[in-house]
């Protein structure tokens, strides 16, 4: 049987050393922590907590990334050098593939959302999937939900 809900009661004593690639760090001395809260099955999308304190950095997306920032507040400037400010309540969304400048204000906090996009070979053969399913009357699967 596979468990519907699953509750991760979790401290920040509990998150693990992650540094952050010394080649990325532009300003101070940021520290990072992590912790793998879940995943799914076929290992395409994992959640975190993250945390890190002051300092600038860039960052290189190689997931796509949602995020939630639960506590602190930081300054991300996008591709384009337009800045955004995110704190405690605040979603972002980072595609794989993009990068960003982070200036970590005051501590900050965040849970992120990691999903690894098919490659797009898996892309096109999906849409061919759906396609036939739609000729054939049948259901297509909502997107991002569970199965092909």
């Amino acid at each position: 049987m596979i468990e519907a809900f699953i509750k991760f009661p979790v401290t920040r004593g509990e998150l693990n050393p992650q540094p952050i690639n010394p080649t990325w760090i532009l300003d101070g001395e940021p520290r990072a922590r992590v912790r793998f809260l879940s995943g799914s099955k076929d290992g395409r999308a994992n959640t975190y907590l993250w945390d890190c304190t002051p300092g600038r950095f860039n960052w290189h997306y190689i997931f796509d990334e949602t995020l939630y920032v639960l506590e602190g507040l930081v300054l991300v400037k996008d591709e384009h050098g337009v800045e955004h400010t995110l704190r405690a309540g605040d979603t972002a969304f980072f595609p794989a593939g993009s990068s960003a400048e982070w200036t970590v204000k005051e501590y900050v906090c965040k849970v992120a959302f990691l999903y690894s996009p098919l490659p797009p070979q898996f892309q096109l053969l999906k849409q061919a999937y759906h396609g036939l399913l739609r000729l054939t009357g049948r259901k297509v699967p909502i997107e991002g939900a569970a199965g092909f």
